[in-house]
């Protein structure tokens, strides 16, 4: 450069030391005078944490709504309880199954963003005429069928929309743990309505309603298809290829097994159900906990973990449909479920110690961090902030 060339002199200011930016915030100069009304920009030492930044709670739902839902889903399964005791008149555990069903549908409907009197009302029409319909009709079968069936699928989809983003695996496993519970309110509310119908039909049934009405949801709540990514593509084809060999596999050997191979596996159940009580739903252990501990745990991180939670509802459908069946009494349910509960989350565990291997423990934007990110405790900080679990996600 010339000499005679003019020199451009800095503007006053000062380095903040300890940034990585190194920014210049500019001071004040020495021919403006400081505005005493005006407040002093505030400098920060340091690198931002991006863990401290709190999701936007504008649209949370406002307090006293979240405590009558509470009372609501608890008066209904307190009258469940009783309707399977038995405690009270007959007609309490359909009482408690309609009000528990109206409070699903309208708790769907706030966490997905719709319209929360449209769905809650709609929800409670359908079940005062289920309990209509004994004055009404001598067999209403059908419309009793319908309305477990509905009632299964929404307990499932609200059962994985009400999850939240898991920093570590800790997280994960109270979240699978609401999830399960949900999906047990749902249970019960489903043998409230007393449904006569064929096990295997009625939970396909359950398991593809939930199914489109999730893969709905999380269409918007992923970005669409594609904002998938190569990874994400790839996670979501596993998991369908999963679902679809299990259950063609389960149908393909209720039909076509060879007596010895049938004879050898229901051995197996008898043994379980005999020595332990009870025996783990083989795609609610495989498929839909560790999809549903996995997908929470990703989603602390990427938007994609959505997609891995859709698979989600393998378990919560397979729960929300555990009740049906006579054959099995109430304990013989819930020890199945936590059965099948224990063993997805070792799995899961197992899934997200690989995942967190692969990627090297990477946090958005390509940086590393480091050893500690090859634990699952210690994993990259949670940086993707969602709304709470009482606000709506859309």
């Amino acid at each position: 450069m010339s000499r005679a060339a003019p020199r451009r002199r800095a503007e006053p200011g000062h380095r903040i030391r300890g940034s990585r930016t190194g920014a210049l915030v500019a001071g004040p100069s020495a021919a403006e005078p400081l505005d005493e009304q005006s407040p002093p920009a505030l400098a920060l030492e340091g690198p931002v944490n991006p863990v401290s930044v709190q999701p936007d709670r504008a649209r949370r739902a406002p307090m006293p709504a979240v405590l009558v839902w509470l009372v609501a889903v608890l008066g209904g399964v307190a009258a469940l309880a009783a309707a399977i005791v038995p405690v009270g008149p007959s007609w309490l555990g359909e009482v408690g199954a309609v009000v528990v069903a109206t409070a699903f549908a309208a708790g769907l409907a706030e966490r997905i963003g719709g319209r929360v009197p449209v769905w809650g009302g709609l929800a409670l029409a359908v079940g005062a005429v289920v309990l209509l319909s004994d004055l009404a009709w001598d067999d209403p079968v059908m419309l009793r069928n319908g309305a477990a069936v509905m009632t299964a699928a929404v307990a499932a989809v609200l059962a994985v929309m009400a999850t939240v983003p898991a920093p570590s695996f800790r997280h994960a496993v109270r979240e699978c743990l609401i999830a399960t519970v949900i999906a047990g309110i749902g249970a019960m509310a489903v043998l409230g309505l007393r449904p006569d119908v064929r096990l295997v039909s009625f939970e396909y049934a359950v398991l593809v309603v939930a199914g489109v009405g999730a893969f709905l949801v999380v269409y918007r709540l992923g970005a669409g298809l594609h904002g998938l990514g190569r990874r994400g593509i790839v996670i979501v084809l596993l998991g369908g290829a999963l679902l679809a060999v299990s259950l063609l596999y389960a149908e393909t050997l209720r039909r076509y097994g060879t007596p010895g191979l049938v004879d050898s596996l229901l051995d197996t159940v008898r043994w379980s159900r005999d020595q332990l009580g009870a025996f783990p739903r083989p795609i609610e252990t495989i498929l839909g906990i560790p999809a549903l501990a996995w997908g929470t745990h990703m989603r602390a991180r990427r938007r994609q973990g959505w997609w891995v939670c859709m698979f989600g509802v393998a378990a919560t459908a397979t729960t929300a449909t555990a009740l049906v069946n006579p054959d099995v009494t109430v304990v013989e349910c819930a020890l199945s479920v936590a059965y099948s509960l224990v063993l997805g989350l070792i799995i899961g565990w197992i899934v997200i110690r690989v995942d967190i291997s692969l990627t090297g423990g990477q946090e958005p934007g390509g940086r590393s961090a480091g050893r500690r990110a090859a634990t699952v405790g210690d994993a990259s900080p949670a940086v993707r902030p969602e709304p709470a679990r009482t606000a709506a996600l859309l």
